[in-house]
């Protein structure tokens, strides 16, 4: 996947959507992913989140790993932040609380291993 771009507008994933962060990919610690679009509430509610999953795993395991999952109102490269890490060099799946219109997975470091491919479902 294209990496974090200013330029291109993010993709929108809908409830039910997979869609890939990292795939297959050997990117160069610290790199952020191509950002998506979370659709827009409809009605009022007090609780304006949604719950994610997402999904990490490795072509080969890694001896140490850091990935994020990252969120933001406004889609700049400065609002990101993180609201969930992985740690697991055996890969996991996540579920998390998102309370931002926008989220990329972001690899922190990497220490050996495989490609990783880190999948996102809204």
């Amino acid at each position: 996947m294209p990496d974090y771009s200013t330029t291109a507008a993010p993709f929108t994933i809908d409830t039910g959507d997979v869609v890939y962060a990292f795939n297959g990919e050997a990117p160069t610690p610290p790199q952020s992913s191509i950002q998506f679009a979370l659709p827009s509430f409809t009605g009022a509610t007090a609780d304006q989140s949604r719950q994610i999953s997402w999904q990490i795993s490795y072509a080969a395991a890694p001896t140490a790993v850091n990935v994020v999952l990252q969120s933001a109102d406004q889609d700049a490269d400065a609002n990101y932040a993180t609201v969930d890490t992985s740690t697991n060099v055996n890969g996991e799946r996540r579920q998390v609380l998102v309370r931002g219109r926008f989220v990329r997975a972001r690899l922190v470091s990497q220490s050996g291993g495989g490609a990783i491919t880190v999948t996102v479902a809204a």
